[in-house]
């Protein structure tokens, strides 16, 4: 994929103007998808990959939105999104956006869904946000500046276990059953709780705000998980390594974030569950 160098190295100014400009797309992109939701059952939806899996006209607008801003302010960056695909650039930047996360929560109603902008600088994650319009929230990390809610900073603490907190669980059809079953076995036999709702991304953004000890899900992909990867990566906590160089950003992988108590017991049972359930 050309336009993405795993040699871009950042400047401080570069990336705090992109930091601003991700702040102010996402209230505004946010705007726009609350009044979609509003007026959600005007809306035409379409089935992609299966009955769980769909879009509409808002997704894809949202999306145009986005990249329409980016284009004007940053026209040499790139763009990766959820609806309307790669777009390379040549500045070395590549966004990564999905207009809404949780289309599935969004259009039955459900107020668990976020708009989310990342970006690399080549294969180096720099930024996050996640604005989640229902609730009137907008988290937002930079690399090395911390994250923060509202405005206010985000610190996690090593006392959230799997075992005194809650765990986020993704799902979708190309997990075996069975495996998201083990998972959750898993964390009940350590004592621990799981909750899943519509956005995978919400989800990560809870782990950074210390509401979720942590979240797994065996299949995501690039614009679903990179903005929560790096709130949660700003707040203290840690993440599984994502696929971003090259071609690879575009196939996606299993997602795996939690804070420092819960990083590594969430590591080994998601390890554990791959190999009995993803063994080829």
């Amino acid at each position: 994929m050309s336009g993405q160098s795993a040699k871009t190295i950042p400047s401080r100014a570069s990336l705090a103007a992109r930091f601003d400009l991700a702040g102010r797309i996402a209230e505004e992109a946010g705007s726009v998808a609350l009044d979609y939701f509003l007026r959600r059952k005007q809306l035409v939806i379409e089935v992609k990959g299966g009955p769980q899996d769909v879009v509409s006209i808002a997704d894809r607008n949202v999306e145009t939105l986005i990249r329409e801003r980016i284009g004007a302010a940053f026209p040499d960056d790139g763009i990766l999104g959820e609806e309307h695909g790669i777009e390379p650039g040549t500045s070395g930047y590549l966004w990564v956006v999905d207009p809404i996360d949780g289309t599935s929560a969004f259009v039955h109603g459900l107020p668990t869904w976020c708009v989310c902008i990342a970006l690399l600088a080549g294969s180096e994650l720099v930024l996050g946000v996640i604005r989640v319009p229902c609730d009137g929230e907008t988290f937002a990390a930079m690399k090395g500046e911390g994250a923060t809610l509202n405005g206010a900073p985000l610190k996690l603490e090593s006392t959230l276990t799997l075992a005194n907190g809650l765990t986020g669980i993704g799902a979708n059809q190309q997990v075996p059953p069975e495996m998201i079953g083990a998972l959750i076995a898993g964390l009940l036999e350590r004592g621990g709780n799981y909750i899943r709702h519509g956005s995978g991304a919400q989800m990560l953004a809870f782990v950074a705000a210390g509401r979720l000890a942590g979240f797994y899900e065996p299949s995501m992909h690039a614009w679903d998980c990179l903005a929560g990867y790096c709130l949660v990566a700003e707040a203290g906590g840690a993440y599984r390594p994502f696929p971003v160089e090259g071609d690879a950003i575009l196939d996606g992988g299993p997602v795996l974030a939690a804070g420092p108590g819960a990083f590594e017991d969430l590591s080994a049972l998601a390890e554990s569950c791959e190999a009995r359930f993803l063994a080829t």
